[in-house]
């Protein structure tokens, strides 16, 4: 699914209104009837509420929530505070407002100066201020925000809570967003929405479909992307009758090091689930019982030290290569790396241990093999680029990265962003926070490094990887809970998370 920036939706909703043909106050009607669907349906909210309304389209919608409210008898007891700043409202804001004066069923109060008292308990919809938002909010607004973020009040915000950017937050000012326990967005989810800086305000969010022109969604291009099962299932290969291992690709991974065999089982398991054909895993030789009696599954390449990866070579017979998972960054390690590097010629999957040697020498970046893939965490990324304030500002420098030296970026955590070397930024919607746990990321550079072995280009692999990752995360998460998940129970339910694609 595509995501547009803000400056984008408004343009999809103006070809809407004038192709669809639908005119602006029945798309204001046809939105507002969603977030009263969700009240309705999906929730037991009864009693009062409190919606409050900015000057602007944002605030139409409040104000055309409030009349749909007010209509079900017996259960809302619905008051609209509107924001005066001395002039009328405007356009199909102005149309609600005097629809829901006729009614006569809501009480109407403007608000200058004073933040109205909030009882506890009560229901608040925020309809100040909508997704256009170029600046902080600033004087009585900011006071009011500020007020109702202080109440005991649940916030249900429409569309983005009021004084969040749908893009850049980096120079806004926290205090004066508000912080709503659920928020729900038209049509798709703002960048913004998919940042962890912004959780905090945001709350639990869903998106719903008001009808927005396919046409103008189709024509209208966009650099970022949700990774849903629609798109994944297109992109898993179907497995042929005839099909033999040989079929499925030999991977190579290199791993573990004294004390963390650990990543190196986990990474091979994960690997093998993935479907791959054949798995050689390198390991020190003090590594090779633990490896053969852990995973009989694999082949085993035995590094000429004890402790640690010090080189290999004859890689040219592997379909695809993976290094990184509790190699360490002894010198030795290092050199080997930088070998491995010059003699690659097909994309690589580097992760944790090999990022870090890679970000203490930056210059070997510009000789790996184009469209390898990097897979990490916000802080592995940061040493690479350079520090960073927020996802907003991680995320831009990433797509330097990948465009610089053509590769593909992978940054790991909620909503991981995966990132090709055009500056595409597709985010993924599996995964939960039981899968921060140790073990994860290892899990997922086999799950990719199988997927790029059986013939899936890097980008394809890494966004397959990253959503069978997250979804057998969830599979798992309904069976253990958050605290007790761990990365083998992720590793387990990858079967399962195929199934699922599958159907």
């Amino acid at each position: 699914m595509k995501i547009f920036a803000t400056n984008q939706i408004s343009k999809i909703d103006q070809y809407t209104i004038e192709h669809e043909p639908v005119p602006a106050i029945n798309l204001m009607e046809r939105a507002s009837m969603t977030v009263v669907d969700y009240l309705v349906n999906e929730t037991d909210v009864v009693g009062r509420v409190m919606i409050f309304c900015g000057p602007g389209n944002n605030g139409g919608d409040g104000l055309t929530v409030a009349r749909l409210l007010s209509n079900i008898e017996n259960r809302f007891d619905v008051s609209v505070h509107i924001l005066n700043f001395g002039k009328e409202l405007k356009g199909s804001a102005s149309i609600n407002l005097n629809r829901l004066i006729n009614q006569q069923k809501v009480k109407i109060h403007f608000l200058k100066d004073q933040i109205p008292i909030i009882p506890k308990g009560v229901l608040v919809i925020d309809a100040l201020f909508g997704s256009g938002l170029s600046r902080p909010l600033e004087g009585f607004p900011a006071e009011l925000v500020q007020g109702l973020n202080q109440s005991e009040a649940n916030i249900l915000s429409i569309d983005i809570p009021s004084g969040l950017m749908g893009e850049d937050n980096t120079n806004n000012i926290s205090e004066n967003i508000i912080q709503a326990q659920k928020t729900i967005t038209f049509q798709f989810p703002k960048i913004s929405f998919l940042l962890p800086e912004n959780e905090i305000f945001i709350g639990d969010w869903s998106v719903t479909d008001i009808g927005l022109h396919k046409d103008a969604i189709n024509y209208f291009e966009s650099k970022y992307y949700y990774l849903d099962d629609e798109v994944v299932t297109k992109l898993i290969k179907p497995r042929r009758k005839f099909s033999h291992k040989g079929t499925f690709g030999h991977a190579l991974l290199i791993s573990g090091a004294y004390g963390k065999m650990g990543a190196a089982i986990l990474s091979s398991m994960a690997c093998l689930r993935s479907g791959v054909g054949l798995l050689t895993t390198h390991v020190p030789h003090g590594g090779y019982q633990i490896i053969q009696n852990s995973v009989p599954e694999a082949m085993t390449s035995i590094d000429d030290s004890d402790l640690m990866f010090t080189g290999i070579t004859k890689i040219e017979n592997y379909s695809a290569i993976g290094i990184g998972p509790g190699i360490g960054t002894k010198v030795n390690t290092q050199r080997g790396l930088k070998q491995l590097i010059d003699s690659a010629t097909k994309p690589m999957i580097l992760d944790a241990d090999a990022l870090n040697i890679l970000s203490e020498n930056p210059v070997w970046l510009k000789l790996l093999p184009e469209h390898s893939i990097l897979t990490p965490h916000p802080k592995e990324l940061e040493r690479m680029v350079g520090p960073s304030t927020n996802g907003f500002q991680r995320m831009t420098m990433a797509r330097k990265l990948a465009r610089k030296f053509k590769l593909i970026i992978v940054i790991k955590g909620a909503h991981t962003q995966i990132i090709n070397p055009s500056g595409e930024v597709w985010f993924n919607s599996t995964g939960n926070p039981g899968m921060a746990t140790a073990g994860s990321g290892d899990a997922l550079t086999g799950i990719i490094l199988g997927l790029l072995a059986q013939g899936h280009t890097a980008f394809d692999a890494a966004k397959i990887g990253v959503y069978v990752h997250g979804l057998a995360g969830d599979v798992a998460v309904a069976r253990r809970g958050y605290e007790a998940l761990i990365a083998s129970d992720i590793i387990n339910n990858l079967g399962e998370a195929f199934k699922i694609i599958h159907k």
